[in-house]
């Protein structure tokens, strides 16, 4: 058996605030964004040097989920973005006003900091440790 998780939906309240975001201020790629009616749109976001999972940004259609976008997790951390080098992208990301709600901490599972995007949801930046 072969699988593997190919797209993680994020909800949002406008599609170019949000690719102007992650692909401005994270470097993310636009990897797709193909207009499907009127008002949705299929978009896929990608980090540099990602294999085949995407970030497919969906626009909040109805109240519930307007009530979701910046807490799709209930305050917890929501996705985990991994890097070869934190202190590079740490500064770059602070240097294009990334709000980083959590210092920079080393831990026996790597070097991480939680960074809000530009919704509020949680999100860590790590390098892991040798071995992880």
């Amino acid at each position: 058996m072969n699988q593997h998780i190919a797209h993680i939906a994020i909800v949002v309240d406008d599609y170019d605030d949000a690719i102007r975001f992650y692909t401005g201020k994270l470097n993310f790629k636009l990897v797709e964004d193909t207009a499907l009616s009127d008002t949705k749109r299929w978009v896929l976001l990608s980090p540099p040097g990602s294999g085949s999972c995407h970030l497919l940004i969906a626009k909040a259609a109805n109240d519930e989920q307007k009530s979701r976008v910046g807490n799709q997790t209930g305050g917890r951390v929501f996705l985990f973005l991994y890097t070869d080098d934190f202190h590079r992208d740490y500064e770059a990301m602070t240097a294009k006003g990334v709000r980083f709600v959590r210092p920079p901490a080393k831990e026996s599972y790597g070097t991480v900091a939680v960074f809000e995007d530009l919704y509020g949801n949680l999100w860590d930046l790590i390098e892991p440790a040798q071995g992880n």
